[in-house]
């Protein structure tokens, strides 16, 4: 979730989400679904802007003064609003990727260049969407959420959006976040819409949306004040107005109702356990101490970097062994903690860690699936359906057919799960990419996915008597590997932004070798042999929506063996500039004696004939690895 005021993020998708979907009357069990969470630190206060030249949005007349009326309420004039028109013109490159607009901050910072993809938002929405209704603003608190929570504030306004806030009801709402990708004056800053139900934003929006930005020419804007986002409360501006809350206890509540706060409490109050958390000074620095700490009796030295700052630290808040490196050496020490975890910037994706030991994404949804009857409340009667993005292993297919629940593969891209969750098909998903959630929400959720591993370790530790062994994070996976199976997986990542090259020649390089293997494969065939291994079909994957009927093609390029090994190369749509070439490598063993062995080692074969397949050193000049997941 975000916050608004550090608009705090899954805490502050979360909070959206959940409003969101609610303003449709689904889930009305969950009351307070909502999708934007803002943290308590006021983080929205002073605007100012550094090393660049401000958006004249930000320098608008005031007709308006403010003043306080209360520390719950202010009030700047009840006046009709004044509406200018600002002209503009379109501005190149607007295309939205897998998760909203990311660039970076320099690039926002362009006269204009918010504004733009703000305005051909509201040019792209049928104007019941959002005339005279009720829009959630988040972000993850890094740096330029402050200026552009003003500039979205006041185009809303001057649209016809009635309210602003983090609050109950929505009928859509924005993320400012570049999610896991760091933060600071030199790096990254996102924007994305989610929309009716919570969910990101369907494509046939988001290509009305770049459409838009490629013929726009004014600018609506309302001529009101900055609103002080560092109190709570409500400002009203004539027939606008902007509430600011605080969204810790909305999420709470939500979280109450799907977990069994007094059986986690229970294992994590006992001395024989230990639990780390890492929040990578990003938005879950928010809500670590009220949940973790304060809930459910955590000690307060088990919240590592939990205070939110812009820049995240000088640190890439994304949880992975590469980037959570700190967390990792704690977890790797001898007599380290029982449980480790870590979210990122906003507090979407997750890392879960045992002593010595990491659970790779795929294996925690299919873990978390196969025991969340059990142990979470939410799924009493079980799960719905259970769903993957297209790269993430096949764990969780094995645990949909022992279950007998209804499977689906997706492409990435969480708003793909969505159409699945509204029409009732869907309670638990995950993404390789450290993404797990349920349809509690219609985001992703690192905080979630933290208390259904520990509703899982205190389901399993509930009769231990003090001095009794625990089960572990690794007795669990072990257990689980015992009954369905290891599928060996792991991805490399070469990512663009830290090539010493420009970005254009970079996203070249990468698109040749996408289109190298598209011709690859359209000449292949049943029984080609690769190396030791056997095609049984290679394609560039292609969804159609079970729900909708809506088509989306060239989602990743395939190669599945007849032993079920699989490699897939894909871009990355996530980052602010460059591509990244994501490969992903999968092979399933049965024989539990083999179950222990290093997933480097036991893909090896896989992974020279991925690098060999794809020529990726001739075609990008890369010769390791960004990240190894």
């Amino acid at each position: 979730m975000m916050a608004l005021n550090s608009i705090a993020s899954r805490p502050t998708s979360s909070l959206l989400s959940r409003k969101l979907r609610n303003s449709n009357g689904n889930d009305s069990s969950l009351a307070h679904s909502s999708l934007s969470f803002f943290n308590p630190t006021p983080l929205f206060s002073n605007i100012s802007f550094r090393n660049a030249s401000p958006s004249p949005l930000l320098s608008a007349p005031v007709r308006a003064s403010s003043s306080s009326t209360s520390p719950s309420a202010t009030v700047a004039n009840s006046q009709e609003l004044k509406i200018k028109s600002v002209p503009t013109q379109p501005i190149e490159g607007q295309k939205t990727g897998t998760s909203g607009l990311r660039k970076k901050v320099k690039e926002f910072m362009r006269e204009n260049y918010l504004a733009n993809w703000i305005q051909a938002l509201f040019d792209s929405l049928p104007p019941e969407d959002y005339k005279n209704g009720v829009l959630v603003l988040g972000g993850d608190g890094r740096y330029f959420n402050k200026e552009a929570a003003q500039i979205i504030i006041k185009i809303a306004a001057g649209n016809g959006v009635g309210k602003i806030l983090v609050g109950r009801l929505a009928n859509g709402g924005f993320i400012m976040s570049a999610s896991h990708n760091p933060g600071g004056p030199e790096y990254d800053w996102g924007i994305k819409f989610n929309y009716s139900s919570g969910q990101p934003a369907p494509e046939s929006i988001t290509d009305k949306i770049y459409g838009n930005t490629l013929s726009i020419s004014e600018i609506k804007v309302a001529d009101i004040p900055d609103i002080n986002l560092s109190q709570l409360g409500v400002t009203n501006c004539g027939p606008f107005s902007v509430e600011v809350v605080d969204p810790v206890a909305d999420y709470l509540e939500l979280l109450e109702q799907v977990f069994d706060f007094s059986l986690i409490r229970s294992l994590i109050s006992r001395s024989d356990f230990r639990f780390t958390f890492d929040a990578m000074h990003a938005v879950t620095g928010a809500y670590a101490k009220p949940i973790f700490v304060d809930k459910l009796g955590a000690s307060i030295d088990s919240i590592l970097n939990g205070v939110p700052l812009e820049d995240f630290g000088h640190g890439h808040p994304d949880p992975n062994l590469t980037y959570a490196k700190e967390l990792v050496d704690i977890m790797y020490a001898e007599h380290g903690p029982d449980f480790g975890a870590a979210s990122d910037g906003d507090g979407d994706r997750n890392m879960i860690l045992g002593s010595r030991f990491f659970v790779t994404p795929s294996d925690s949804v299919a873990i978390i699936a196969a025991n969340a009857e059990k142990a979470i409340p939410y799924f009493k009667t079980g799960p719905k359906g259970l769903a993957r993005s297209m790269p993430t292993s096949g764990a969780l297919d094995r645990v949909a057919e022992k279950l007998n629940l209804p499977f689906y593969e997706v492409p990435t891209g969480w708003k793909f799960f969505g159409n699945l969750m509204d029409a009732g098909k869907l309670s638990i998903c995950g993404e390789e990419s450290f993404g797990t959630g349920s349809d509690h929400i219609r985001e992703k959720d690192g905080i979630w996915a933290v208390l259904a591993w520990l509703s899982v370790i205190a389901f399993r530790n509930k009769d231990k008597k003090p001095g009794e062994k625990l089960v572990s994070v690794s007795d669990v996976v072990s257990e689980h590997w015992a009954t369905y199976g290891r599928n060996f997986f792991s991805r490399y990542d070469y990512e663009a932004s830290l090539i010493l090259c420009y970005f254009e020649c970079e996203s070249e390089g990468a698109n040749k070798m996408i289109d190298y293997l598209r011709d690859l494969i359209s000449k292949g065939k049943t029984g080609d042999v690769y190396g030791d291994y056997t095609l049984q079909f290679a394609d560039d994957f292609t969804y159609t929506d079970p729900v909708d009927g809506s088509v989306v093609a060239k989602q990743g390029v395939r190669f599945v063996f007849t032993d079920g090994s699989r490699i897939i190369f894909r871009l990355s749509g996530t980052g602010s500039a460059g591509a990244t070439v994501r490969i992903y490598i999968e092979q399933f063993e049965a024989d539990a004696s083999k179950h222990d062995g290093d997933a480097q080692i036991a893909l090896k074969a896989l992974i020279d004939l991925a690098l060999c397949t794809s020529k990726l050193k001739e075609f990008t000049g890369r010769e390791q690895p960004t990240v190894i997941t």
